[in-house]
């Protein structure tokens, strides 16, 4: 073999090592990367934030709540407090219309017109009434234009049409073509008299807040019938999830303002260790959230349970709805929030892996909450060390974990 053939040989060996090499070397990075890929190793930084332990439910809204109705309801109302005012007790909240108003009103307008007419030729008669009268005609009429609330708009013509009433009458009493006008203003009240007098008014039986939306359930969903709720008589009642309320035309009612009560069926191992008189944070469909304190725990056939909660905050955002979408949040805690992930075991006692400087450290932690993603942490003092069997040389060099350290999440150790 000549010295050509034998650098050849020699050649061949050092590719093949080099290709075994680097085969070698791509496996194991490939491998490493597969096993990153598994159990990925990252720093996540130690951060103050919430933790919450919550569930989505439906709510049955139950309310202290009576319905009023007059003797003339087929005839239709006419509100005189809006939907969700508040009143006082004896307030008029609404009426019912006068059988012939319609055409009454049809009358008055016509006759509105024609006083009007009498009244643009008397320009030459001032007084001091007269001033204040025209003043509070024109300020009413910059109110109509500024509003949009039917209620306000009609009581701002209501208050026109008096002044106006009150200027002819003082026109008629000057002016030399008064008998006309006083005749125009007789016969006007004779037709608002006629209104008046078949007009039937209801007043608020007690304080609260006014609703016209009535869905006939009002007995069902007493406070009084409470006791008697169960899963069965909820579901058959077939109700659809933030349908509101329609208005009724023929009936009103008064809901108490102060507190109201929610209904729902939930089925979760938590209520086992719930007991009356607790207290829970529900977030309703608004994003507001509210305490309610549980009232009521009843368990169904089904191993479900019925919770009854009291809310004394928000009954005015519920007087739409019969049947809402809920999140009962069970708890919340804030604090050093770290995620799971990062929690290792040593001997039952939870620690996390402290990267100072590209130097790692055990740290054990004291877990205060926790829910399915993330903890609530803090450190052990000397006594709970002690308790948990550590020797004082230990704890003098226990590390401690702080906000903004960073620790290994999925660490490998």
């Amino acid at each position: 073999m000549n010295n050509k053939e034998k650098k050849q040989k020699i050649n061949r060996f050092k590719l093949i090592t080099i290709s075994i090499i680097a085969i070698l070397i791509f496996l194991y990075l490939l491998y490493n990367i597969i096993e990153l890929i598994k159990q990925p190793t990252d720093l996540i930084v130690v951060e103050s934030g919430k933790i919450s332990l919550e569930e989505d439910a439906v709510g049955y809204v139950i309310r202290d709540e009576i319905v009023i109705s007059g003797e003339n309801s087929s005839n239709g109302l006419v509100q005189i407090k809006t939907d969700g005012e508040r009143v006082a007790k004896g307030e008029s909240i609404f009426r019912y219309y006068n059988r012939n108003e319609d055409n009454l009103n049809n009358k008055i307008e016509e006759l509105d017109i024609k006083i009007q007419e009498a009244l643009e030729g008397q320009t030459n008669i001032y007084t001091n009434d007269i001033k204040i009268l025209e003043n509070q005609i024109e300020e009413n009429l910059k109110q109509i234009r500024s509003t949009n609330d039917i209620l306000k708009i009609r009581e701002y013509k209501k208050n026109i049409n008096n002044s106006i009433t009150k200027k002819a009458q003082i026109i008629g009493d000057l002016s030399p073509s008064g008998s006309y006008v006083k005749q125009l203003i007789q016969q006007r009240s004779s037709y608002e008299n006629q209104l008046n007098s078949g007009v039937e008014y209801i007043k608020a039986t007690n304080s609260g807040i006014v609703s016209y939306r009535i869905d006939g359930l009002e007995d069902v969903f007493s406070v009084d019938n409470i006791s008697n709720l169960n899963k069965e008589m909820l579901e058959n009642l077939n109700l659809k999830t933030g349908q509101i309320v329609a208005l009724s035309n023929e009936k009103g009612k008064i809901i108490n303002n102060f507190y109201s009560y929610i209904a729902t069926i939930m089925k979760s191992e938590i209520i086992k260790d719930k007991k009356i008189g607790d207290i829970v944070t529900l977030r309703l469909s608004s994003s507001a959230e509210v305490k309610g304190e549980i009232i009521d725990i009843k368990e169904q056939e089904d191993n479900t349970y019925l919770l009854i909660f009291k809310i004394t905050k928000g009954v005015e955002e519920l007087i739409n709805y019969r049947k809402i979408s809920i999140d009962v949040i069970w708890w919340s805690d804030n604090g050093l929030k770290i995620a799971n992930s990062a929690i290792r075991y040593e001997n039952n006692i939870p620690y996390v892996i402290k990267n100072m400087a590209g130097y790692e450290y055990k740290v054990y932690i004291k877990i205060i909450s926790q829910n399915e993603n993330y903890s609530i942490v803090n450190n052990y003092n000397k006594e709970e060390y002690k308790e948990l069997g550590f020797s004082d040389e230990e704890i003098n060099n226990m590390k401690k974990i702080n906000l903004y350290d960073e620790i290994l999440t999925n660490p490998n150790v």
